[in-house]
């Protein structure tokens, strides 16, 4: 295999992952990133994200793909033949996770059921990434992030009061999922160290979902009122919100009276503190219009800039509206090593930090098959006569890289 040894909070777990798209390759990159073992097992055709672009990273990689997909060895694998899921029995048997975001009874119909799976292999954690979960109404129907977007209630709260409901701009349910994914296999792992055994970790978008409808989901439970659109702003704050300044947006946020009060001496408003309208803050969300209609006239006499940092440094959170080239090439991402590099690959940094163990970027993300050798050759022991017929039979692909166990 060509993954360089990995240290890390993770090391010396080994993680099988099956997945495609995002929220199970996201989980996986992260378990990696934090020194797992992953082998990224893809089928022949490829993990579909391939091809979603432009723009690609090489010939046959997007950036869209390469950005979920690195730290890890790839193993190209036809799991619709018998000889392919044989394969995939032997990798079962020393592996610790597995990750899989199949269509409901496509392990089954390969003779690994969720019952056989805990029988066969005990300590195994198997993480199972679905659109609905796999019973119930909508139980084993198929969902892409957008989809749940709009079934869970999210695209009902974004956009602008008087405009359609709108997707995050962000896959943010599939993201959820993959960080949730990556938290229940932590929590399964710890358990594992008591009981010994491993059990199912059963994460569903729709369940992400449901879960980032706060604060709405709570307003709507003690009130029975289906919340409103609000754009930028806050249901439950103000101001909170996004402003015009003379060179573009910027972004205010004042969740408490001290801070209000001093944005309003700031811009030259002092006066805004005696009006009984905003005296707090439940008395200025019910005037927010009014409120509004008073703060954009000073504010956008403000360059973004300087109106951003004379009130960070009056304690007003506030910022401008960075584009993704001017959030990515920021001093502070860049101080917080959130923009990593290596050998041509550059993607965004780890966000989970660890003081002894950290995670580390190592490899970048690999063609399909670059490891399949490698694989079946130093973990499972295959013979290079081995190798060969299942090349030649189709089962297994490799990505035209030579042999690095030396068989």
């Amino acid at each position: 295999m060509t993954t360089p040894t990995a240290s890390g909070s993770l090391h010396g777990v080994r993680v099988l992952d099956l997945s495609r798209v995002l929220a199970g390759p996201l989980c996986t990159q992260m378990l990696a990133d934090h020194g797992a073992e992953v082998i990224k097992v893809e089928p022949p055709a490829g993990d579909e994200t391939r091809t979603w672009g432009p723009p690609f990273v090489t010939e046959t990689m997007s950036a869209y793909h390469a950005g979920l997909n690195r730290n890890k060895a790839n193993l190209c694998l036809d799991l619709s033949e018998p000889e392919g899921r044989r394969v995939l029995e032997e990798l079962l048997e020393d592996s610790d996770v597995l990750v899989e975001n199949f269509k409901a009874g496509t392990l089954e119909k390969w003779g690994f059921p969720d019952a056989e799976l805990a029988g066969r292999f005990p300590r195994l954690i198997h993480c199972r990434i679905t659109g609905f979960g796999t019973d119930g109404p909508m139980g084993a129907m198929p969902g892409y992030d957008a989809v749940l977007q709009a079934y869970g209630g999210l695209m009902s709260i974004n956009g602008e009061p008087s405009g359609p409901p709108l997707r995050v701009g962000v896959p943010i349910v599939d993201m959820v999922t993959g960080i949730h994914a990556f938290s229940g296999i932590l929590l399964a792992l710890h358990e594992r160290h008591t009981s010994g055994r491993g059990q199912l970790v059963d994460c569903a978008l729709l369940d992400t979902a449901i879960s980032l409808l706060h604060p709405h989901s709570p307003a709507y439970l003690a009130s029975g009122e289906p919340p409103r659109r609000t754009g930028s702003a806050h249901p439950s704050i103000a101001p909170y919100d996004t402003f015009d300044t003379r060179d573009g947006p910027i972004f205010i946020g004042a969740g408490n009276d001290r801070q209000f009060h001093r944005l309003s001496g700031i811009i030259g408003l002092p006066e805004l503190t005696g009006d009984p309208r905003f005296a707090t803050n439940a008395e200025r969300v019910r005037n927010v219009a009014a409120l509004r209609a008073l703060l954009a006239p000073a504010i956008g006499c403000w360059a973004r800039q300087e109106l951003g940092r004379a009130l960070l440094a009056g304690g007003v959170p506030a910022t401008p509206v960075h584009d993704v080239g001017e959030a990515l090439d920021d001093p502070q991402t860049r101080h917080r090593e959130m923009l990593v590099e290596l050998d041509g690959y550059r993607g965004t940094g780890i966000p989970v930090k660890l003081g002894r163990s950290a995670g580390s970027v190592r490899t970048k993300p690999p063609e399909r098959g670059a490891d399949t050798i490698g694989v079946l050759g130093s973990l499972l022991g295959y013979s290079r006569a081995r190798i060969e017929e299942l090349v030649d039979a189709g089962i297994v692909h490799t990505a035209g890289v030579a042999d690095p166990t030396g068989r």
